[in-house]
C-alpha cells in the first residue's frame, strides 16, 4: 500500500482588473515595448488599484473558488499558509486575516516570507502537516501586491513585477498521486543582491527612509539572473536524479515566472521542450510567490491525472529550490 501523500485537489487564481501594459509605462520612466519584451517578455502586468485593500483580499477570492470547486465547507479546513512578502500589515499575519475574512473558523495558520520561492516552500510545509496525518485539508497561498513596494520610476524594477495570487488545496491521497520530493535552498549572504533597504527592525521607517526611496524592491539583475539560472537548474537535476527520472519523464516544467529569459535557460539547461513548460509571464509579469499557483491555474485543464510535475523557484533571500509532484485529479 502506498504511502499517503498530500495531494492537490483543487487549484485556484486571481488577478486584479487593473492593467499596466507596457505602452503606459512608457508615459511613466524611460522604457518602450520593445525593449521590455525583449529583455523579460513582459507585455502587460495586473495591479490591485481597489482602494484600502491589499494581498489578503487577492487571497480571498482565490478561498472561495477553491472552496467552491473541491465542495469543501469553511470550517473544514484545518490549516492555511500564505507565501507571501507584501501582507497586509507588519502583523499580524496576512494568512490568518484570510482565514477570518473566508470563515476558516477552524484553520490556524501563518506567512511565509521566501519571496519569489514563498509558494515552493510553502507548498512543501502544508505537504508535511497532511502527510503526518496532522491536518486533513491545507489551503496552501501565494501572493503579492507587488505594486505597493514598487519604485514606478526605477526602470530596472517596475517593468517587471505586477500583482496577483493563487492557491491550492491539499488533501490526503492513498493512491500515491502528489507530493513526491523537494530540495531548497536559501543563501543569506546574497541577501544584498535583492533586498528592500528599510522598513525592518535593523533599519525602521523615519522621513529620512521614505524620502530616501528605501521601502522599494532592490535589485541587481545581472546577479540575480545568474544565481536564478544556476539555482533552479541545480535543484532539479538534483531531484531528477534523486528519484531516478530522466527530463523526459517530466510532463510539465513549471518554473517560476521572473523573466523570459531566466525560464528558458533553464529549460535549455535540460533541452527541456518548451512546450511542455508553463508559460504566464506576458500578461503577468511577475507575481513573485503568485508566479507557480497562477501557472497551474492557467494550465489545469491541460493536466492529467499522475501528470510528472516538477516545479522551481528562486527569490530574494536568497532562497530557491525545486518540488517534484505528480497531478491527483
Amino acid at each position: 500500500m502506498p504511502p499517503i501523500r498530500a495531494a492537490i485537489t483543487a487549484v485556484a487564481g486571481h488577478l486584479p482588473e487593473g492593467i499596466l501594459s507596457n505602452k503606459d509605462l512608457e508615459s511613466m520612466v524611460e522604457t518602450n515595448d520593445e525593449w521590455i519584451r525583449s529583455r523579460t517578455g513582459i507585455e502587460q502586468r495586473h495591479i490591485l488599484k481597489t482602494a484600502n485593500t491589499g494581498t489578503s483580499d487577492m487571497c480571498v477570492e482565490v478561498v472561495k473558488d477553491l472552496l467552491a470547486k473541491s465542495n469543501t465547507k469553511p470550517e473544514e479546513i484545518d490549516m492555511i499558509i500564505c507565501g507571501t512578502i507584501t501582507g497586509d500589515l507588519v502583523f499580524p499575519d496576512t494568512a490568518n486575516t484570510i482565514a477570518d475574512k473566508c470563515g476558516l473558523k477552524n484553520a490556524f495558520g501563518y506567512d511565509i516570507n521566501a519571496a519569489c520561492s514563498g509558494f515552493l516552500f510553502s507548498l512543501t510545509t502544508g505537504a508535511q502537516f497532511v502527510q503526518t496525518g496532522f491536518c486533513k485539508k491545507v489551503i496552501v497561498l501565494g501572493a503579492d501586491k507587488m505594486s505597493s513596494i514598487i519604485d514606478y520610476q526605477d526602470r530596472a524594477t517596475c517593468v517587471i513585477f505586477g500583482d496577483g495570487a493563487g492557491g491550492v488545496l491539499l488533501e490526503p491521497n492513498e493512491e500515491g498521486f502528489g507530493f513526491m520530493d523537494a530540495i531548497h535552498c536559501g543563501d543569506g549572504s546574497g541577501r544584498e543582491i535583492l533586498h528592500m533597504k528599510a522598513g525592518g527592525s535593523l533599519k525602521p521607517p523615519t522621513v529620512d527612509t521614505v524620502l530616501a526611496k528605501e521601502h522599494f524592491v532592490y535589485q541587481e539583475g545581472k546577479a540575480v539572473f545568474k544565481k536564478a539560472v544556476n539555482g533552479m537548474i541545480d535543484t532539479t537535476k538534483r531531484v531528477l536524479e534523486r528519484n531516478n527520472l530522466k527530463k523526459e519523464d517530466i510532463d510539465w516544467l513549471v518554473p517560476h515566472q521572473a523573466n523570459m529569459r531566466i525560464i528558458q535557460s533553464v529549460a535549455s539547461g535540460f533541452d527541456f521542450d518548451m512546450e511542455k513548460v508553463m508559460l504566464t509571464i506576458a500578461k503577468t509579469g511577475n507575481t513573485t510567490a503568485g508566479t507557480l499557483p497562477i501557472c497551474l491555474w492557467k494550465y489545469e485543464d491541460k493536466l492529467k491525472k499522475g501528470d510528472k510535475i516538477m516545479l522551481t523557484a528562486f527569490g530574494g533571500g536568497l532562497t530557491w529550490g525545486s518540488t517534484y509532484l505528480t497531478w491527483a485529479y
